[in-house]
């Protein structure tokens, strides 16, 4: 049985607004996953993504008056984070204030947001101008996380970008959530065509050359929990990225954190996910799960 998260912790990782500020892409946050500050880029404040997952939190309908990220001002913003942060200042504003001292700590500058981060044409622009501030203060000990669908890596503006994250304490969290061809079409509906083998390829590549973190969302669809068949296929998917060389440092399974728009997607249950997720660790006794609860928070706009 996986230890139980703490309810307390649970109640400062609630807030997870893409607004910070008057900052237009730069948003700290508790994080559950990184285990202490995480301070997020939205590279998408246009809200597209070349996936419609089933479970996502993300009102595409309710669009912002912002389509393109200007790195002069994203790289003013990442300092502008690091420098209340480090300080000490940020721990002061009334969002922040209520955090446990264990996780008033920077883990990383994660590059995520309303979409799909390498979609950017200029995403190593992006990676450059988070290890330049954090080598601007001196803060090796923090991470780069690129949270991925882990479509586009194989593509020239991540290709470019993977040799900053290799120098500058990167890491990649990719996301699988299927077994089947059939269950990551209902799942995480793509568009245009992108296939799991092509997801699992691309994850596999990357990981040789550095170990990546797998995230993985199980949900109940329509009120029924994924099939075991389902989660078998799962399972000899990472063992198949393994065998191929791939090193796989973690696995995050999660459920549901934030009311999705899809009326038919739901959290799975504590004991279910934990069922699920002591099923993986049986399978994959080599590689660490971890695992992560649903909470009651508010939807994102």
């Amino acid at each position: 049985m996986a230890e139980r998260e703490n309810p307390e912790k649970l109640r400062v990782t609630r807030d997870h607004r893409r607004q910070w500020r008057t900052c237009l892409y730069v948003y700290p946050v508790i994080s559950r996953r990184s285990k202490g500050l995480s301070i997020g880029v939205n590279l998408n404040p246009d809200k597209q993504c070349n996936f419609s997952c089933l479970y996502c939190q993300i009102n595409r309908r309710i669009l912002r008056d912002l389509d393109t990220v200007d790195m002069a001002v994203l790289a003013d913003e990442l300092r502008l984070a690091l420098r209340e942060a480090t300080s000490g200042r940020l721990w002061a504003e009334h969002r922040f204030a209520g955090t446990p001292e264990d996780l008033r700590r920077i883990n990383d500058v994660a590059l995520s947001g309303d979409g799909e981060p390498t979609c950017l044409p200029n995403f190593d622009e992006a990676v450059r101008a988070a290890a330049d501030a954090k080598n601007e203060f001196g803060r090796d000990d923090v991470k780069i996380v690129v949270i991925t669908n882990a479509s586009k890596l194989d593509q020239p503006q991540f290709q470019r970008a993977l040799p900053i994250l290799d120098a500058n304490n990167g890491e990649i969290w990719a996301k699988l959530d299927a077994g089947t061809e059939a269950f990551f079409r209902r799942v995480n509906r793509p568009y245009p065509v992108i296939t799991l083998r092509h997801i699992l390829e691309n994850i596999r590549r990357v990981a040789l050359g550095r170990p990546v973190v797998i995230q993985s969302l199980f949900f109940r669809m329509d009120g029924v929990a994924p099939p075991e068949r389902e989660i078998d296929a799962y399972i000899e998917n990472v063992r198949e990225i393994i065998a191929g060389g791939g090193q796989v440092k973690l696995i995050q399974v999660h459920t549901i954190a934030r009311p999705p728009v899809s009326p038919s997607a739901a959290a799975m249950p504590n004991d279910e996910l934990d069922a699920l997720a002591e099923k993986v660790r049986a399978a994959l006794p080599s590689v660490p799960v971890e695992v992560y609860y649903g909470t009651d928070v508010s939807p994102q706009e």
